[in-house]
């Protein structure tokens, strides 16, 4: 299945499903802990809040930590975003948040142009968050490209 499909599965359940479908695409799945390309200890699918070299996870863990996170990442969405949001530009920025944070989501020109009601702008803005380390990352050019189009839906 590719990601579109899974995008459109995940639509049936909102956006926590099509957020989820992006995390999950893009973070992969592993049950023992690595380090991320920055040196962040990084368990299941992109979890590093507690996360030490060595830590294993369950499928069922794992699971369960996306969902919390995933959470999360909306939760914040919904705190920082100051306009109504279709739901697919609310699942993109979830990914999003997922992925950096909410601190530094708070502090994005993405955001203030979000709440100021350019919303090509705030989607246009995803294409410039492909660095970890100070380098672009492939990966993060693809997940952003991803995010970005799921954003600009309706637009």
């Amino acid at each position: 299945m590719n990601l579109r499909q899974k995008v459109i599965i995940g639509a049936l359940t909102g956006s926590m499903g099509m957020a989820g479908a992006l995390v999950t695409w893009f973070e992969g799945r592993s049950l023992v802990a690595y380090l991320d390309p920055v040196g962040i200890p990084t368990l299941c699918e992109g979890i590093t809040r507690g996360v030490s070299l060595g830590d294993v996870a369950t499928p069922v863990q794992c699971n369960q930590l996306l969902e919390q996170e995933l959470n999360s990442a909306l939760a914040a969405v919904d705190r920082q975003v100051r306009v109504p949001l279709p739901e697919t530009r609310r699942a993109a920025l979830g990914s999003f948040v997922y992925n950096v944070g909410e601190s530094q989501f708070a502090r994005s020109t993405l955001l203030r142009k979000l709440n100021d009601g350019n919303a090509q702008g705030a989607c246009t803005e995803l294409s410039r968050w492909v660095y970890a380390g100070g380098k672009p990352l492939a990966g993060l050019v693809k997940r952003r490209a991803a995010e970005g189009e799921l954003c600009e839906v309706g637009l």
